[in-house]
């Protein structure tokens, strides 16, 4: 039997305890604490935050879960069953984290299990014998730190906002200076990072110095490379715990314990890392949140900002954004008042070229996608060092076309798209491989196709023919490139796959502009500005950076770099047509009857001054043979509507059937899914 109680009980000595306890379980109407007895063999190790095995009280069966708190009686006045196994005496699911994953979990509509999931590696015993043994011997000693002393001043910025960036509690939003530093880290090389790795690291070192924990959360390696070294070279790399996805999973546990010893540190990892079990948290960063690898794929899908701002509520430290480039959603934050603005001091102006506001009769229609002046620029800078040019795609040909009438070229065999993925290969599908060796047009019957689509390998080909004996590097999804050295090379890389050169690119051309700005997304105008910018950001100082095709208010934003103007538009257009961030809203997905009723019944359980503050869209037909509805509400009551929601899934998933002919215990899946705050709604 379960029951909920708030956690921090005390509990007299020698008393009967009962264990409340997490499971690990993936059903909605699991997700309680429940009541278990602690045996008097178990009590030593039984404490709140460790791992145990429990019985269930269906067909024998036992599972997984944590002990969150342990009270001298529970709420069920029947007979308990006791715990079956300690599995570890270590505390790993710490007070603080559960509370987050609470909260988190009851705000968008989900299990807190799976938050939990994501905050605790995979337990390794032999990495954590290592560890309890280094405790017993050594205790929770801080690290030592060397190097510098660290003057609490922001390089590039001014003193009063260093100063409030200092203050207990302080929020702000960091625009960070769109260039490159080089650094030199412990290991005795030179390195070139983005500024805005300097800004972090000067930031994490000050709060660190002052015997607090630090968070950071960055998109991807790249950005923890970058960091690193800009801590090291700071003088607190030693101090740094790396958690990534990337890592061994027995190194991640042992980082994780790390964490977990009760000393301060610098956390520095994707997404996930949000949820380090630190102590003394006196620092959050999120280096661009508007990434999408900053938005957890799993359920409940809870964005790293969101986990970050009720993470900073709970422990009170200081919250900080830094982006070259605003997300709408945190310029919402900024006109609330509640993050405060950080410029550079004097205010940094890359140099900014936009095609489009020249008259080149050349553009970019040309076949290399690159006008006149571009080329110009190009071929002077690769004089002095590397040049970076952006596309759009990975891969030679992404997508093929009839040359007759245009139309998409498609298997012959599963109709799916053609592509070429290298000079002189032939066309094959994408889907099932097939090589399109006599194709016909499906629409014409022409036989002729043409490169609808030029990726970074035919770009690559193009530019090693027009600037012959200059080296070519490519860099996508497919060939990792990390850094490129000081001599001239033309380096072609997918957007957030830029390689960082030594000294900075000596120019950047932006191409494909218009194809980034036709994806079907509410969120295109930022995301195009965001990669844009970063891009910029990796350019040497006054090096000219070279906007291919686009004009208009985004060209504008990026000449004057003041992305914060189009983040500000963007969002009184969202409050115009009620779509996030002015509004929050969840998606209702499932078959048209199970969307239906669930519309419904959300209906009889708000009140009518609830409803007023909502609105549905749908339910439209979606590619899996469902719908989808779309429920836009007012932040004010984002806690009723999710609550409610919730109920209606658990509702869902305990109101299945067994269908005739299948093994006895069998339930089909759950035909409700709901999912808050998605912002790729029209994709």
């Amino acid at each position: 039997m379960a029951g909920e109680g708030a956690p921090g009980e005390v509990v007299p000595e020698g008393a009967a305890r009962v264990a409340r306890v997490m499971l690990e379980s993936p059903l909605p109407q699991l997700d309680r604490l429940f009541d278990y007895l602690v045996p008097a063999a178990l009590a030593p190790d039984a404490h709140a935050g460790v791992r145990v095995k429990v019985p269930l009280r269906s067909a024998g069966r036992t599972a997984r879960g944590y002990i969150v708190e342990l009270t001298e009686r529970g709420d069920y006045g029947g007979s308990l069953s006791e715990i079956d196994e300690i599995v570890s005496p270590l505390p790993v699911l710490t007070p603080e984290v559960w509370a987050l994953a609470r909260r988190l979990a009851d705000r968008a509509a989900g299990s807190a299990c799976d938050i939990v999931r994501l905050a605790i590696p995979p337990r390794f015993v032999r990495v954590e014998k290592a560890f309890l043994a280094r405790q017993g011997a050594a205790g929770t000693a801080s690290p030592e730190v060397a190097g510098p002393p660290v003057t609490g001043v922001l390089t590039g910025y001014s003193e009063s906002d260093a100063a409030h960036l200092a203050e207990p509690g302080a929020r702000a939003a960091i625009d960070a200076i769109a260039t490159v530093v080089p650094v030199h880290a412990a290991d005795g090389v030179d390195h070139t990072v983005g500024h805005w790795a300097l800004t972090v690291a000067e930031l994490a070192a000050s709060v660190f110095r002052r015997g607090e924990s630090v968070i950071v959360a960055v998109p991807d390696y790249r950005d923890q490379i970058s960091l690193e070294q800009a801590l090291s070279h700071l003088g607190v790399g030693n101090a740094v715990v790396p958690l990534d996805a990337r890592q061994a999973r027995n190194d991640r546990y042992a980082h994780f314990l790390t964490a977990l010893d009760g000393a301060p540190h610098i956390v520095v990892g994707n997404r996930s890392s949000i949820y380090a079990p630190v102590s003394r948290l006196g620092l959050i960063v999120i280096w661009d949140e508007g990434d999408s690898l900053q938005s957890e794929p799993l359920a409940p899908y809870v964005h790293v900002r969101d986990a970050a701002l009720v993470r900073q509520e709970q422990s009170g430290s200081r919250l900080v954004f830094v982006a070259h480039s605003r997300s709408t959603e945190v310029e919402r934050l900024v006109e609330l008042g509640f993050l405060h603005q950080v410029f550079p001091a004097p205010r940094y102006l890359p140099r900014v070229v936009p095609t489009a506001e020249q008259d080149d009769a050349d553009a970019p229609q040309n076949a290399a996608r690159i006008p006149t002046a571009a080329w110009q620029v190009a071929r002077k800078a690769l004089e002095s060092g590397p040049v970076l040019v952006q596309v759009a795609r990975p891969g030679y040909a992404p997508v093929l076309a009839c040359q007759t009438c245009n139309a998409p070229a498609a298997c012959t065999v599963c109709g799916g798209p053609l592509h070429v993925g290298r000079a002189g290969q032939r066309p094959s599908c994408t889907l099932c491989g097939a090589i399109a060796a006599n194709w016909t047009c499906s629409h014409c019957q022409g036989t002729r196709y043409r490169f609808a689509s030029i990726g970074a390998g035919r770009t690559a080909d193009e530019l090693g023919r027009a600037f012959p004996g200059v080296r070519v590097i490519v860099s996508d999804g497919e060939r990792t490139v990390l850094t490129v050295d000081a001599r001239p090379a033309l380096v072609v890389a997918t957007r957030g796959a830029e390689p960082i050169a030594s000294g900075g690119y000596r120019a950047v051309l932006l191409l494909d502009g218009p194809r980034m700005l036709a994806r079907e997304s509410l969120r295109v105008a930022e995301d195009c500005l965001r990669w844009w910018s970063n891009a910029i950001a990796l350019s040497a100082p006054r090096a000219p950076n070279v906007l291919v095709g686009v004009g208009g208010e985004l060209a504008k934003a990026l000449v004057t770099w003041q992305q914060e103007a189009v983040a500000g538009s963007e969002l009184a257009d969202r409050r115009r047509l009620r779509f996030p961030p002015a509004v929050r809203i969840a998606t209702i997905t499932g078959a048209a009857e199970t969307v239906a009723t669930a519309l419904s019944d959300l209906r009889a359980l708000l009140s009518d001054e609830e409803w007023a503050k909502m609105d549905t869209l749908g339910p439209v037909p979606t590619e899996e043979a469902s719908v989808r509805a779309i429920v836009r509400f007012d932040y004010a009551v984002g806690g009723a509507v999710a609550r409610h929601l919730r109920a209606l899934v658990v509702k869902n998933a305990t109101s299945r059937r067994a269908k005739p002919g299948r093994a006895p215990g069998f339930r089909p899946p759950p035909t409700l899914r709901v999912r808050f705050d998605d912002s790729e709604i029209m994709e």
